[in-house]
């Protein structure tokens, strides 16, 4: 029992030390690739250097450790596994009567581990780490986005649709403004206007030379004027939001936002269900990628320790390659968000079951 034990904690311990060891050694590098394309930016923008590091690269770090996270979980399994087979660690645990299965217990509690680190990372941690980042990339790195869309239709309440064809984020003012009120597929109220344009001191919409349908069954009462100030129940940050902003969001603000896109009509709505679906599939690829992983390399082959990492790295590019794929048919075409966040977990996880079953037992 006690050897068994042992067993485990020195596989935990080769998984999770490897993996770190190869996280922070990657890390690094794109640090150091991302500082010299940047550097340019920082010195013409005259950004502090407090802020380049502790504001920019401090919420640098955990965006690409959750980014890499599956792909160096494999490569680290791949790796220590493959030196365990090379110097017939395997053949030794399975001859002193320990099952495959149990061999895989010190993995499967290293994954688990490493799941639950990457639901908080993804989740909680590095939406607020996203805020800074890219608060400090608008400032000191790329002008803010600036709003381009046009013809935007919108219900900002049930019943309550509004109609722009264009609106100008930097004058504040929409063009040929329309807002209708509709019951029971009715139309009972209708508003057009010239332009709209958006008070940013009182915080409220002034209305230009507009025209009031008001419609009760048979009788329709008719208004104009030439300016009106309201309170509608929008402003121009609900439909000028970045796609960029999703990133920042945790996972209850999430699905806020979804519920405001769904209410709104929003085309953009399967970028936010890509990313929260997203957001709970990636974490569990780490299971999928460790069976493989384990499955692949606890077999002694000629070729050793290369041959696995070769094999296993083009398996991981083959997982992301998988996870592009299915996310852009998502929100490109019509595949249902759920089923794109989950297919590379389903398809890696049958050929992790094929692995399983022809592993040395």
């Amino acid at each position: 029992m006690n050897n068994i034990k042992r067993i485990d904690l020195y596989i935990i311990r080769k998984f999770l030390g490897t993996f770190f060891f190869a996280i922070a050694l990657i890390i690094l590098i794109v640090i150091v690739f991302d500082l010299s394309e940047k550097i340019d930016d920082f010195i013409e923008n005259q950004a502090p250097l407090y802020d380049i590091i502790f504001v920019y690269y401090l919420n640098f770090i955990p965006y690409f450790v959750n980014l890499f996270s599956p792909l160096f979980t494999f490569i680290a399994v791949i790796f220590f596994t493959s030196r365990l087979a090379f110097n017939s660690e395997i053949i030794a645990i399975l001859s002193s009567g320990i099952s495959f299965r149990r061999l895989l217990v010190p993995y499967i509690i290293s994954a688990i581990f490493l799941a639950i680190l990457s639901i908080y990372l993804s989740n909680f941690l590095i939406p607020r780490a996203n805020e800074n980042r890219l608060d400090f990339e608008n400032t000191y790195v790329r002008s803010p986005s600036r709003f381009r869309e046009r013809n935007i239709h919108m219900q900002i309440n049930p019943g309550v649709f509004i109609y722009m064809e264009s609106f100008n984020e930097r004058t504040n003012i929409g063009q040929r403004f329309t807002l209708e009120k509709i019951d029971n597929g009715q139309l009972y109220y209708k508003l057009s206007a010239n332009n709209i344009v958006w008070d940013t001191i009182n915080e409220h919409w002034r209305i230009q030379n507009y025209f009031i349908r008001e419609i009760d069954g048979l009788n329709e009462e008719l208004s104009f004027g030439r300016r009106k100030d309201t309170v509608l129940d929008f402003t121009p940050e609900n439909f000028m939001q970045s796609l960029r902003e999703m990133e920042t969001l945790n996972f209850m603000e999430l699905q806020a936002q979804i519920d405001m896109e769904r209410l709104k009509g929003s085309e953009n709505i399967k970028f936010f269900l890509v990313e929260k679906h997203r957001r709970i599939a990636f974490p569990f690829a780490t299971f999928v990628l460790t069976i493989i992983g384990v499955s692949l390399s606890s077999k002694k082959v000629r070729g050793g320790i290369g041959l696995h990492l070769g094999a296993g790295i083009a398996l991981s590019f083959a997982f992301i390659l998988f996870m592009q794929i299915s996310s852009t048919f998502a929100t490109n075409g019509n595949l249902a968000p759920s089923i794109a966040a989950w297919i590379p977990n389903i398809i890696f996880g049958i050929l992790g079951v094929y692995l399983l079953k022809t592993a040395p037992k």
